[in-house]
């Protein structure tokens, strides 16, 4: 591995100021760890906003850089104005709500999203100044969201993967964000992007499909350009650190401590930052309903709430803070004594000692947030707390969930549910407590944080290679030549052209991808110096209105009909008596699919969905085509796939055999077929080995060769006429 550069919002560095001085403090824990561990002693670069604007630096920069620099850290320096447009923003005020379904609390603010933008560019240029040109880039979070396209443009040979550490919504929701096209096509430049669970994967792969009109197999998408892969890396825990704690002298006191302080009252626990995603009034409205439901509990159970403050300067987050203090201090004035507090509620955060005290003790953790990407929170419990007497009740909403299936879980938005999972959890046999603790105890023993970041950077080297094996067929240099060459020098060159998908791109009603006048001038000018094929899946009506007046040849219906010297002949003695029988079949399928509609052809049937809703009409293609693929061997058909199309003919029509037809009247010395989709393998197979035969955009071929694009077909055609005298 070469230079490694890991790319965050914050580096992993506290930094404290004592008046003109500053002090670096390493952060413990987490990624950091991780890497280091990954690394085996090759250094890598971290690359992040120090944690204090710009202006806090000023006359001292290059002495903050130095320090950085002595523990690995690249400093991204950013001004007050600039953390607030970026930051506190459009990350937390934008993103941050709706990407956890807080519709009601995003805003769409332009100048937000000026200032997230010109940061995101600040960070590419950063990484530009210190990255080799085959780097291995690691981006990390919703507040770089753009990043992975930005460091594509200037760094192509760069293996860039990206992770997401907060929940993907559903299409539904990121729908409605003003910028989400710039923020899938950021997100795109990437060779590697990954979600904590495969329902964020399927929701990013959803909009990508209908926002960006990318189909995916197996989560590789193909884009225009490049093959992404999107994959479900759940990030874990740092387990040893938390099981072994424990047994720490120190941690033994507090433990100690603790536990007199609780006067052999049972202890839940709830560890959270104060954050509306997180359900923390509700958690203490399901306790309070809990006491008052089940008065036996009174007097024999604590509820320690710890809220670390969040974001104090943000109204909803004040609110939320004025919310927690009067539970506590109703739920406090209704059920406590003189002896007992039923809620023992800590506004700050706790050192790590002191936490894994309480994870060991505490009989329950109550861990239900409305939304959480991961909630690490629940796996740190898991890992420190006796298995014969840990108990965690957990939201299905967090991604945690996923992993720890033998947890209690529960629906936060349902107080009932929440109040019985109280009640199970402390009836909870011992067998079972114990049993279920033990699996999930294995599984974060098994998949730590190291095999986390192990797992993401082993699986970014491999995307690279499947790359190479898309990229590795391109026609460019040497070879592009050779086929310019050969065809300048051939005295009886063809060329197999297919239309929609390689001479034009696709729209959403077939009849409207008539052909520019570009695209015209360029077949005029390549049929003065070599036969013209055009091998279309389009009627004879359509291809004379559009080609009549061009000097080349044309092939209607994939190989139904050919109009070669004036006339339009059948290319077999077909019938289309069967379609009686099919007919009926797709028409039961349109009317189930709103946007799709059946073309009729001579000796064919097309059913379209390209504009029925993406999800939908993939299903109904799956479905359509086992439908018919029963019937149609028995009436000698056959179904082809083709771009959001679904084609069904006669089982010996297809574009090899229309190309065997014009290599059968005329020996040719050049040959060259360009085409886009499944139709066209048919007419690559056909033809002889030393053929040009290249696929337009990305997926597997018989082509030898691969173009990108439209843009880069019609290019190769305009070079072709040129070099031909």
């Amino acid at each position: 591995m070469g230079q490694f550069i890991v790319v965050s919002n914050r580096l992993p560095v506290t930094i404290l100021r004592e008046g003109d001085q500053f002090r670096f403090k390493p952060s413990v824990g987490g990624l950091a760890t991780a890497l280091s561990s990954v690394m085996e002693g090759r250094k890598f670069i971290w690359l992040g906003w120090p944690g204090l604007p710009r202006e806090e630096f000023e006359g001292q920069k290059e002495r903050v850089e130095r320090s950085l620099a002595e523990l690995g850290c690249c400093p991204v320096c950013l001004s007050k104005e600039e953390l607030e447009s970026f930051y506190y923003g459009f990350s937390n005020r934008t993103l941050w709500p709706l990407f956890h379904y807080f519709l009601q609390y995003t805003i769409f603010d332009s100048h937000f999203w000026e200032g997230y933008v010109r940061v995101n560019q600040e960070y590419a240029q950063k990484v530009v100044e210190i990255a080799e040109e085959e780097a291995t880039i690691w981006v990390h979070d919703y507040q770089l969201l753009l990043l992975p396209y930005l460091l594509r443009q200037k760094l192509p040979k760069a293996s860039i993967g990206f992770f997401l550490h907060i929940p993907f919504p559903s299409y539904e929701v990121f729908r409605v964000l003003p910028w989400r096209i710039e923020i899938l096509e950021g997100l795109l430049g990437a060779d590697l992007i990954g979600f904590h669970t495969f329902d964020y994967a399927r929701h990013f792969l959803s909009s990508v499909r209908r926002l960006l009109g990318y189909e995916h197999e197996l989560g590789l998408i193909l884009t225009q350009e490049r093959a992404v892969q999107v994959e479900v890396f759940p990030i874990s825990i740092d387990y040893r650190k938390f099981s072994e704690a424990p047994a720490q002298p120190e941690i033994q006191k507090r433990i100690k401590k603790i536990r007199s302080q609780l006067e052999g009252r049972s202890l839940i626990l709830s560890v959270d930052r104060l954050d509306y995603t997180k359900g923390i009034p509700e958690r203490l409205k399901a306790f309070e309903l809990f006491l008052e439901r089940y008065p036996e509990f009174r007097g024999k159970v604590v509820l320690l709430l710890v809220g670390v403050p969040s974001r104090t300067e943000v109204e909803q987050y004040q609110e939320l803070k004025r919310e927690v203090d009067q539970l506590v201090g109703r739920i406090n004035g209704r059920f406590g004594t003189l002896s007992w507090t039923p809620i023992w509620y800590l506004s700050r955060g706790l050192p790590f000692e002191e936490l894994a005290a309480l994870y060991y003790l505490a009989d329950v953790a109550l861990v239900t947030p409305f939304r959480d990407g991961m909630n690490l929170i629940a796996k740190e419990y898991v890992a420190t707390v006796p298995e014969e007497r840990g108990a965690l009740i957990l939201s299905e909403m967090a991604g945690a969930a996923a992993e720890l299936s033998e947890a209690i879980l529960v629906n936060p938005f349902n107080l009932e549910n929440q109040v019985e999972a109280l009640r199970e959890a402390f009836e909870l046999p011992k067998d079972e407590r114990l049993v279920r603790n033990r699996r999930m105890k294995e599984r974060l023993r098994r998949y730590d944080i190291r095999r986390w970041a192990q797992d993401f950077i082993q699986t970014l080297s491999e995307v690279k290679k499947v790359q190479e094996s898309f990229v590795s067929l391109v026609l460019t240099g040497a070879a592009r030549q050779e086929l310019l060459r050969a065809f300048s020098q051939a005295q009886s060159p063809i060329c197999f052209l297919d239309y929609d998908g390689t001479l034009t791109s696709f729209v959403g009603r077939p009849e409207k991808a008539f052909p520019d006048p570009e695209l015209k001038k360029i077949l005029r000018d390549l049929a003065q110096k070599a036969k013209v094929v055009l091998i279309s899946g389009r009627d004879q009506e359509t291809l004379t209105q559009w080609f009549g007046d061009l000097p080349v040849s044309l092939v209607a219906e994939h190989g139904i009909f050919i109009y070669d010297g004036g006339n339009w002949t059948p290319s077999g003695d077909f019938n289309d008596e069967w379609k009686e029988t099919v007919r009926p079949i797709l028409e039961l399928y349109t009317d189930r699919t709103p946007g799709s509609f059946i073309e009729e052809k001579r000796f064919s049937l097309v059913w379209h969905y390209r504009l029925a809703e993406s999800e939908l009409g993939l299903m109904r293609a799956h479905e359509l085509k086992e439908a018919l693929l029963d019937l149609a061997h028995t009436l000698g058909l056959m179904v082809l796939e083709g771009n959001k199309v679904l084609e069904i003919k006669p089982r010996e029509i297809n574009k090899g055999e229309a190309a065997r037809y014009f290599l059968q009247r005329h020996p040719y010395d050049f040959i060259l077929a360009m085409g886009d989709d499944w139709t066209d393998e048919y007419l690559f197979e056909a033809l002889p080995p030393e053929s040009f035969t290249v696929k337009i955009g990305y997926g597997l071929t018989k082509a030898r060769y691969r173009l990108e694009n439209v843009k880069e077909a019609r290019r190769l055609l305009e070079e072709m006429a040129r070099s031909r005298k």
